[in-house]
């Protein structure tokens, strides 16, 4: 990434003509003179951690004083500073004016700059006592400059100061970069269905720290959550329950479009995912001639796995497939599309390959890669198909040996809906019990024997709903532990150190309590007692 000497940058901001800066420099002289308490950026309890923090001890006073400029006429830009003046007016109430849109004195800034060089999502943070730096190639770059300089707030105001509330930033230097291109989480709407508003929350949070991609698990044995207007009774007959018997729901393409549209805004892209051939009776039920199983099947509200399937050598179910991927991918801008392929017992292992190989080309068929489970990679398929390794290394040597790459999430590791341990209220234990010090030690890039860093696309955490039924039984399973999974695809192997995250994790809770996150508060995390108002959303 391209480096800039600390005068080449105000230089460079200069002559950009950043709109409203001669409004700030008139005004320099006559500012109040303030000393801040000293400061040590390199302590701050930023998750994920950053690749290289310099601290230069003072700080940057964020007050009614302070604008926000994006570069002059990039739209990109002043959408990320308009996204960061609405989070900095939820945490302290100050009204930032963008792009000199308000009125009165500015005796500080904050400047987005895109820069000619660098890395998607890589970006440069300066802070000094009078300004805030941003530079990023990308809008992307610099939204996720953003999360970081939102971590750097106080919650508290230091009253002392000045006869106004300020908010100190420490101030020195970030360069960051992921370590993974993707960084993502999975959420299971199919065995509990979660309304938009829910989704929305999880996104904020994910947003928060960093993570780019959500998974959704649309369909199951137990519901059918995505409208699909070619075939009416998907959600009509299929969405109408869920584990337990309760009534289920499902998004209309409406609503799904809603939840495509909030992540594109946070920079998160949506991974839609129908699983076929196993875990297909919600859809066999509301269209009895894909079943396979030589059964009748009925709608069905527990959790065992493995008895659904659909007919691998019917066409009808071909052309009922290409209808699904068709209307999906036309309401998802994102490159994947998840085929799911797990589980599927009842399928005979001739059939399952047949069935795999034939539905990976109706994806490509309509612009989307192809995800999979990890037993997708016993059938025969080319290069651009990613197989997510969730069970058995085999099958990810397999895929490897294709030239297929790896995206892990190994249950013994990764699945958020395993217990805590045994007093746990919520989740299973199959797996492994995953205490929170456990889903963060471990290295991705030397996981999987066989693997090289250069097979692995990336992380993600995926969350079952067998035992969860409402948001606060997700967070309680989610969280902490998405933040560990979050700095293990984002930070390099040697920023990682549990005896530090844990305490930049435990200094979490203000944030978890202004977004009321019902988490788990594992004794392994030195937790802070947060100190803030009632809670308040993103």
């Amino acid at each position: 990434m391209k480096k800039m000497h600390w005068s080449s940058l105000l230089i460079r901001t200069t002559a950009l003509a950043w709109a409203g800066l001669a409004l700030w420099a008139c005004t320099q002289d006559r500012r109040p003179q303030i000393t801040f308490p000293k400061t040590d950026l390199s302590t701050a309890a930023l998750v994920p951690k950053p690749g290289k923090t310099i601290a230069t001890g003072d700080a940057f006073g964020l007050d009614r004083y302070t604008a926000l400029y994006a570069a002059a006429g990039d739209g990109e830009l002043a959408n990320v500073a308009d996204f960061l003046s609405v989070q900095i007016r939820a945490v302290t109430g100050l009204n930032l004016p963008v792009n000199g849109q308000g009125e009165g004195e500015v005796h500080r800034a904050i400047y987005l700059n895109r820069t000619d060089s660098g890395s998607p999502e890589a970006y440069e943070l300066y802070i000094s006592r009078d300004s805030v730096l941003i530079n990023s190639a990308t809008a992307e770059g610099a939204f996720r400059a953003v999360q970081t300089l939102r971590q750097l707030l106080p919650q508290k105001s230091n009253d002392t100061l000045a006869a106004y509330p300020i908010w100190p930033i420490p101030t020195g230097r970030i360069d960051d970069e992921p370590a993974w291109a993707y960084r993502g989480a999975m959420l299971d709407v199919a065995r509990h269905f979660f309304p938009v508003e829910d989704v929305k929350k999880y996104l904020d949070i994910m947003a928060y720290y960093k993570m780019n991609v959500l998974h959704l698990h649309l369909t199951d044995d137990q519901g059918w959550r995505i409208e699909i207007k070619s075939w009416p009774k998907l959600t009509e007959v299929g969405g109408s329950t869920e584990v337990g018997g309760e009534a289920g729901g499902f998004y209309t393409q409406e609503d799904y479009r809603e939840i495509v549209a909030y992540a594109a805004e946070r920079y998160i892209t949506i991974v839609p995912e129908v699983d076929m051939p196993g875990h297909t009776n919600a859809a066999s039920v509301s269209y009895p001639i894909l079943n396979g199983n030589g059964k009748t099947p009925e709608l069905y509200t527990g959790t065992r796995v493995g008895f659904s399937t659909w007919d691998t050598h019917k066409d009808t179910v071909y052309s009922f497939i290409d209808d699904v991927v068709r209307e999906i991918s036309e309401m998802t801008p994102g490159p994947y599309f998840h085929i799911g392929g797990d589980e599927s017992h009842v399928t005979k292992e001739d059939d399952y390959v047949y069935f795999i190989e034939r539905v990976a080309p109706i994806v490509r068929k309509y612009g989307k890669r192809v995800i999979g489970w990890d037993e997708v990679a016993n059938a025969t398929l080319d290069s651009t198909v990613v197989a997510q390794f969730w069970a058995d290394e085999d099958n990810a040597r397999k895929a490897v040996a294709q030239g297929m790459k790896v995206l892990l999430s190994p249950a013994r590791k990764a699945y958020l809906d395993m217990q805590y341990d045994t007093l746990s209220d919520y989740g299973l234990h199959w797996a492994a019990y995953i205490p929170v010090d456990t889903a963060y030690i471990w290295t991705p890039e030397t996981y999987a024997q066989g693997l090289t860093e250069a097979d692995i696309l990336g992380v993600e955490a995926p969350l079952w709903s067998e035992t969860i039924s409402e948001m606060s039984e997700l967070e309680y399973l989610a969280f902490p532990r998405l933040l560990g999974y979050a700095e293990l695809s984002w930070s390099t192997p040697e920023n990682r150190n549990w005896e530090d995250y844990k305490v930049r994790l435990g200094a979490q809770t203000p944030y978890f309590r202004r977004m009321d996150i019902r988490y788990y508060p594992s004794t392994r995390v030195p937790w802070q007692e947060p100190e803030v108002p009632e809670p308040i959303r993103d």
